[in-house]
């Protein structure tokens, strides 16, 4: 067997082993049945993973986790599979879509050292935060001035100005969103980073780009990590080795933002809890017990993972695995998320989200391109 069988092999066997941690106790089928409710959703969601896979080694061009959204689109459309994910196969996608999303984020810090983000300079730095809470500043009242329903805009806001769905997973778990909710920011982070594939490749050369410049426009512009691969290998290894570590210096401002965020959750609930002890001074201030951490548990788990990757000096093999085990379960949360997505309500109610994802991912391409130029 050679070192990339046995990478994915230690990655599976880890899966097993971590999926059984985080899942814990859950209840049966029912009083003769030994299967967990979850399992029969897990199982589609494995398959689909391993479905995006083989379209992403067939399509190198295609992300795999691009594939895996796209897989649950496709599935999430079919009138008998509505059926069954909105039945048999609820509880395993209700947990793919969260618990196995987040085990991913924990596991994508060790592809972060501080001493790669270092290299990068203050400069170069301190532009990759501007241009984050720019863009997150303006996406979020764009959304919110379109009347956009829900969490969704601070959703949208985070996945196009941080890390994509990795993003509006995190953010989903401080804004306590719905899982519908969730459904239209991962469409359109999906649809616009695709897009990004194409097209800024074929602006690159009218733009006079060298690699480098290239490479860091698109770490600071596209959304997942994976579209920034699949977009940068275009224009050659330095291209990639600059968007990869600027992606990952974004992707490193996940855990402040998310912070930021539950701060200002924390601070509504007060106000709503001052309320209404205002309107019956006997009333029981029942959001506080729903309020949730400032910063969540996985956050807190990327954020030693980082320092782990940083410090500790870990064997190639074992960054293999992870990397391998980050890629399954994000697959498998991908795929459940998109599988969720409704094409007939977002033909419906979807046009002014497809308006704020648009013109958020034009402006973070401008906004960077700007950069890049400002950085020469």
């Amino acid at each position: 067997m050679d070192g990339a069988a046995d990478s994915r092999l230690a990655a599976h066997t880890a899966l097993l082993a971590a999926f059984v941690a985080v899942a814990g106790p859950v209840p049966v089928a029912g009083p003769q049945s030994r299967s967990p409710r979850w399992l029969a959703g897990i199982l589609v969601a494995g398959v689909a993973a391993a479905a995006a896979f083989g379209l992403h080694s067939l399509f190198p061009a295609v992300p795999l986790l691009t594939a895996a959204v796209g897989l649950g689109m496709v599935v999430g459309q079919i009138p008998a599979s509505q059926r069954m994910l909105d039945t048999t196969l609820k509880p395993g996608i209700a947990l793919s879509a969260r618990r196995l999303l987040r085990l991913g984020i924990v596991l994508l810090g060790l592809k972060l050292s501080l001493v790669d983000i270092a290299g990068l300079g203050w400069p170069t730095i301190v532009v990759i935060v501007l241009i984050v809470g720019i863009t997150f500043a303006a996406t979020l009242g764009l959304g919110k001035l379109l009347r956009l329903p829900g969490t969704q805009p601070i959703l949208i806001a985070a996945g196009f100005s941080i890390c994509g769905a990795s993003a509006i997973g995190a953010m989903s778990a401080v804004t306590r969103s719905k899982d519908e909710d969730q459904a239209t920011p991962v469409a359109l982070v999906t649809l616009c980073g695709t897009l990004a594939i194409f097209i800024l490749p074929v602006l690159r050369i009218p733009l006079g780009m060298s690699p480098e410049d290239f490479g860091l426009w698109v770490g600071l512009s596209v959304h997942d990590v994976g579209q920034v691969v699949a977009t940068a290998q275009i224009a050659g290894p330095a291209a990639l080795a600059a968007a990869v570590v600027v992606k990952l210096t974004r992707v490193l401002t996940l855990a402040p933002m998310v912070a930021i965020v539950g701060l200002v959750e924390r601070g509504r609930d007060r106000r709503a809890d001052r309320r209404a002890l205002a309107l019956d001074a006997d009333a029981v201030p029942v959001v506080r017990a729903r309020r949730p951490p400032i910063v969540p548990l996985f956050i807190a788990g990327f954020l030693l993972a980082v320092l782990i990757r940083t410090f500790v000096p870990l064997p190639d093999a074992v960054l293999s695995a992870a990397d391998s085990l980050q890629t399954t379960l994000l697959a498998m949360a991908l795929f459940a998320l998109g599988s969720n997505i409704r094409f007939a309500a977002l033909a419906r109610t979807g046009w002014r989200a497809l308006i704020v994802g648009l013109a958020s991912w034009a402006f973070i391409a401008g906004l960077s391109l700007a950069a890049v130029y400002l950085l020469r």
